[in-house]
């Protein structure tokens, strides 16, 4: 059973940065291939980016190219967002999640990953 724990979110003015972090425990971190969520009021949840096993290959939405950037640090068990030229559209609360099938595709969907973090909000303000 792995447990992940985010941390970073806050409040930010619009055209600013954050860097969000989510520390894994209770498992081989290197295993899982990592993904970050978001869900903002009375929306779906919806895929922000994911990053592979050994952080070779990297995935975004559209809405974030270019200005999010997701990386991992097996070392220290922890997955990372960066987010930069922030816009009130990305108020949301975000989430790390853990998928544990050994493909090769990163996932957007939220029911391949297997675990999940609480979650950090992250508030825009313009």
């Amino acid at each position: 059973q792995v447990q992940l724990v985010e941390s970073g979110g806050g409040l930010v003015q619009a055209g600013g940065s954050l860097r969000l972090s989510c520390e894994a425990s209770g498992g081989t971190f290197s295993n899982y291939m990592m993904g970050w969520f978001r869900q903002a009021p009375g929306k779906e949840r919806e895929f922000v980016a994911g990053i592979t096993r050994g952080g070779g290959r990297l995935r975004y939405a559209d809405s974030v190219k270019g200005r999010f950037t997701i990386s991992r640090d097996n070392a220290k068990n922890t997955v990372y967002l960066q987010m930069d030229s922030l816009k009130p559209e990305d108020t949301a609360v975000y989430h790390c999640a853990a998928d544990r099938r050994g493909s090769l595709v990163i996932s957007s969907t939220p029911g391949n990953y297997d675990y999940w973090g609480q979650g950090t909000q992250v508030t825009v303000s313009s």
